[in-house]
């Protein structure tokens, strides 16, 4: 936070990273609020990438109506490895000043938080607001895109279910998460899967599939859906294993980005709405280079590098009641 209030005239905004849904109603919340407190609002098209290349255009009150229900970003979105390098960042600086680009308001994940770090080492006012499907910022407990993405998912994995149970199969569904596994072990709790792997955990075949396979075939189980996040073992290569280990016929599923595209839940849209609100109200009150976030329910902000320094995990107690019930 800087010693004295500084004198912003314009506010930029740029959704960054992997889209989410949500991404659109905090734009629409974070454009009005600025036009409503007499600030000159700017859109930045695709990221960082877009800030070097001065892809910028100001934002009206009609700018963005009828967006709050669409997923995405009408503002475009991309990963910029150039804004990582100091000549990349000296660029987007040079950009901010010939734009007329008085503080910027970033949308995205820590990779975007970074860069908005830079940006205000070098006196740029700069608040970031979480916005990623895998729920993996520390700092807050809730991420922008995370609820729709979950209830994407529960929506294909309920259809699987019914041809999984018909032919008596086991489905290994994929899901997305990066190195987080909030989507995978939610979505399991929620469609009653009999197992999860998730990376935060060591992932042992016999103890966390076969053993469980046989245990829920000594309850009577005859059909299975096993969720996988991403990136610990291929769901073919996994579902190749099952069934030659257990003769039972199992199939794979791979999500992917499905889970980022579609309208918005109501969840997603009031808590991108208010962190969008809040992130201009920190401008406006001259508190900067925060990142917005959601704690206890409740819309918080942290210090950017206090932010990026936290870390978090998955709730070992939420998995234990998964372990309990699924079977």
């Amino acid at each position: 936070m800087p010693s004295e209030k500084k004198n912003i005239k314009s506010i930029g905004v740029l959704t960054s990273g992997g889209d989410a849904p949500g991404m659109n109603a905090a734009v629409r919340a974070i454009v009005r609020t600025g036009l409503a407190r007499g600030y000159r609002m700017v859109g930045i098209q695709r990221g960082y990438n877009g800030l070097i290349n001065g892809e910028c255009y100001d934002m009206g009150w009609r700018s963005v109506s009828n967006i709050i229900n669409r997923g995405g970003t009408v503002l475009y979105t991309a990963r910029c490895l150039e804004f990582k390098t100091q000549a990349g960042q000296a660029k987007g600086l040079a950009m901010c000043k010939e734009k007329g680009i008085d503080a910027l308001i970033v949308i995205g994940g820590d990779g975007s938080f970074m860069g908005a770090r830079a940006l205000a080492n070098q006196g740029i006012p700069c608040i970031g607001i979480p916005g990623t499907i895998d729920n993996d910022i520390a700092c807050s407990e809730y991420t922008i895109g995370y609820d729709t993405a979950m209830n994407t998912a529960i929506e294909a994995i309920d259809k699987l279910r019914d041809t999984t149970q018909s032919h008596d199969r086991c489905s290994v569904v994929e899901v997305m998460g990066h190195h987080a596994g909030y989507i995978a072990l939610n979505v399991g709790i929620a469609t009653g899967a009999m197992a999860v792997i998730l990376p935060e955990l060591p992932f042992d075949f016999e103890r966390d599939i076969l053993q469980r396979m046989r245990r829920a075939q000594s309850a009577g189980k005859r059909h299975y859906i096993i969720i996988a996040s991403e990136g610990i073992v291929p769901a073919q290569e996994l579902a190749n294993q099952i069934q030659a280990a257990t003769g039972i016929d199992s199939r794979a599923t791979v999500l992917g980005h499905i889970q980022r595209g579609g309208s918005p839940t109501l969840r997603d849209r009031v808590n991108a709405s208010l962190m969008g609100y809040r992130a201009v109200e920190l401008l406006d009150e001259g508190t900067y280079n925060r990142v917005v976030a959601i704690k206890d329910g409740n819309i918080v902000d942290y210090d950017v590098n206090e932010a990026l320094a936290m870390h978090k995990t998955i709730d070992l107690h939420d998995l234990e009641a998964f372990n309990t019930i699924s079977i």
